[in-house]
């Protein structure tokens, strides 16, 4: 299930299209996700292969789409990893440290915006 959730149902956004992207990849490594804020996307991976194999489908389909990953955080044998791309920042947790940080409930209050389009 992913979900979008943006801080001003008014405007249009125009970082849009790379965070439905990075969204659609990680869902198709079944990572359970969710998207929230701006461009703000984070997703569960049940193992360190399935972390490994998130980012590298993120890495690759951003980098396909001609979009620069300008920083990375974490590491692919730890618990969380962040890859910024500056309009999406893109969170891949281990399940424990998703339910420990608990990022979701911060934007629990949020409008959705469905993202399987």
């Amino acid at each position: 299930m992913a979900k979008l959730v943006k801080k001003s149902p008014s405007q249009e956004p125009d970082f849009l299209p790379h965070t439905l992207r990075a969204a659609t990849l990680a869902a198709e490594h079944k990572a359970g996700l969710t998207v929230i804020a701006d461009s703000f996307v984070m997703c569960s991976a049940t193992s360190e292969p399935h972390l490994k194999a998130i980012y590298s489908a993120v890495r690759e389909g951003m980098r396909e789409a001609g979009v620069r990953l300008l920083h990375t955080e974490g590491g692919l044998s730890g618990n969380w990893l962040v890859l910024d791309y500056g309009s999406v920042v893109f969170h891949i947790f281990r399940r424990e440290a998703r339910e420990f940080y608990d990022l979701d409930a911060l934007w629990a209050d949020a409008p959705e915006v469905d993202v399987s389009q």
